[in-house]
Parts: C-alpha cells; structure tokens; sequence
C-alpha cells in the first residue's frame, strides 16, 4: 500500500456485505482481546449486517462499525474497529462519519455509544453523559455482557442538529 493515505477516503467506506460478516466478526473478536470493546455473537452480525460500514483493502476487511437504531430518535455506534496495522490514518474517524452520516440521513437527531475509548469519540465532539441520561432500552444487550452489572464502558451522545 505505501505511504499515500490518498485511497483512505470516504470512497473506500461502504455497507458491509453478507459474505464479509465472518471477517467483521474476527476483526471485533480481536478487539475483544485488546478489551476496546464487547464480543457479538456470529448470528447476531448477521442479523444485524446492514448496520455496519466496512474499510476493505487487499487483505479484506480492515475496519468496521455500525449504526443499529433503538428507537425513532436515537441511534447507537457501536463495534468501531480497526485493525492494527491501519491505525492513525483516520479510517476509524472515516467509519464514525459514515454512521453519522447514515444517522443524518434517516433524520435520527441524536446518537449515542457506549465506549472504553472515550477520548476518541471526544476528538469527534461526542459529549459524556450521565448513565441515566439514556433510555432504559439502550441498556438491553448490558444482560448478556461478562461486565455486567459492573460496566466499564462511557456513555457519550452526539446531537446531530448541532454539527
């Protein structure tokens, strides 16, 4: 690939495709073991594909992220990954753009994540908040994590109708 960053642009960002879930998983599993975020389950990717972006380079699946809707006014971003040898080109910021913009479009005013990675989400004006300035409902997959009830994770939201 060399140095030229010029091809990790929007343009390489795109809805991920079925046949690439297996390779979102793996990436997500991995950033499990780096404790950057929560595992999912294989059939719940699957379920949930049209949720998630995906950079794709020569060796397949290079980062991901999702947009999944809780209710008619709220979204979450959650599984945002890169892998490690892409870091630092601003992948990951190209993946949270696309979820905001996915958000922007479906005229959902407000998203939210839940994160171990706070300061990264801070640099892309995410605003901490308070765990009970959520709706119950975000907290539904909370149950199954190995965390629970002793959550680690920073609850941030991003007002659409400000940026």
């Amino acid at each position: 690939m060399g140095g030229d960053n010029a091809g990790k642009d929007m343009e390489t960002i795109r809805k991920a495709k079925l046949t690439e879930i297996t390779a979102v998983k793996k990436l997500l599993d991995q950033g499990a073991q780096e404790g950057a975020l929560l595992p999912r389950p294989l059939m719940e990717l699957y379920e949930f594909t049209r949720d998630f972006f995906v950079y794709a380079d020569g060796e397949g699946v290079g980062g991901c992220g999702a947009l999944h809707i809780d209710m008619g006014d709220l979204a979450e971003v959650r599984s945002l990954m890169v892998r490690p040898d892409l870091r630092g080109q601003g992948i990951g910021v190209g993946l949270l753009r696309a979820c905001l913009d996915d958000a922007r479009g479906l005229g959902i005013p407000r998203v939210y994540t839940l994160t171990r990675i706070p300061e990264f989400f801070v640099k892309q004006d995410f605003v901490e908040v308070d765990r009970h300035a959520l709706p119950h409902k975000v907290y539904n997959d909370c149950v199954r994590c190995p965390l629970f009830p002793d959550c680690d994770e920073v609850p941030m939201t991003y007002d659409l109708n400000q940026h």
